[in-house]
């Protein structure tokens, strides 16, 4: 699982190297990632919205 997320992580801020996004897209399946996604972007946003919300007080 640790590598799904790693994978995402360099996805999202795009440094993802070639040969590990086709390892990604050959060995992994799909639904892994694509939740693995949503999640972290979910994660991301609340971060955002906390840290906005502390820092305007």
């Amino acid at each position: 699982m640790w590598s799904v997320i790693k994978s995402v992580l360099a996805a999202f801020f795009g440094v993802q190297k070639e040969q590990q996004r086709q390892h990604d897209f050959n060995q992994g399946r799909p639904i892994v990632f694509i939740a693995t996604g949503i999640v972290l972007a979910v994660v991301l946003v609340v971060t955002v919205l906390l840290v906005a919300s502390l820092a305007s007080r």
